[in-house]
């Protein structure tokens, strides 16, 4: 298991740098056992020296890619492949392990996207227009433009991905990868695009 301070969706991709002696010994470990590993949120503390708080639901990261980087150091690309539930976290030794379930969607209903894509387009001309005064916003009002389609045989991919290509923050990422099933997820968007909405304007009035 990897504690993170961020939250990897399936479907997406995560770079990491190994160079903590724990995780340096648990890469060959995973290698051997084909390359997959689990990943949560700390919900508080590091992702150094232990001590951490973490989610009890996460994600399956695959190792796409590996270089050593140095002794006891690697540099990673992986995808995310699933959600997990931890149901017993056991010794860190000598590495973070855990006894986990695999998590699969439950059937919900159907999904209306138009909320979302309603918050969508505002989030991307609040943006905008703060974007003459703060970079960040500009950036992020230019990640939005290109048009989207979520409807696809696959809700639950097209959930995930609807949340990947939104700024949502680790908290609310979390609560997408936590939802029951994707129409629930996509209620979950809307609600922390509503809540960035609300603080964008805030920002911007001033």
């Amino acid at each position: 298991m990897f504690p993170l301070g961020a939250v990897l969706l399936p479907g997406e991709q995560l770079p990491l740098r190994i160079f903590e002696p724990r995780y340096a010994a648990m890469v060959p470990d995973v290698e051997a056992a084909g390359g997959q590993f689990g990943t949560v949120l700390i919900e508080r503390g590091s992702e150094v020296g232990g001590g951490d708080v973490r989610a009890m639901v996460g994600t399956v990261a695959q190792i796409a890619r590996i270089t050593q980087a140095g002794p006891g150091r690697y540099s990673l690309l992986c995808n995310g492949i699933s959600r997990i539930t931890v149901h017993e976290w056991l010794p860190d030794d000598p590495y973070p392990r855990a006894m986990v379930d695999d998590l699969v969607d439950a059937v919900g209903e159907e999904i209306d996207w138009t909320v979302l894509l309603e918050r969508r387009a505002q989030l991307r001309l609040l943006c905008g227009q703060g974007g003459r005064r703060d970079p960040q916003l500009k950036w992020i009002a230019s990640q939005l433009t290109k048009p989207v389609s979520y409807e696809t045989d696959d809700p639950v991919e097209a959930s995930f991905r609807a949340a990947s290509d939104l700024p949502l923050g680790p908290a609310d990422r979390h609560s997408v990868l936590s939802a029951p099933d994707a129409a629930t997820r996509v209620e979950v968007i809307e609600t922390a695009l509503d809540d960035l909405i609300a603080a964008l304007r805030f920002r911007l009035k001033g």
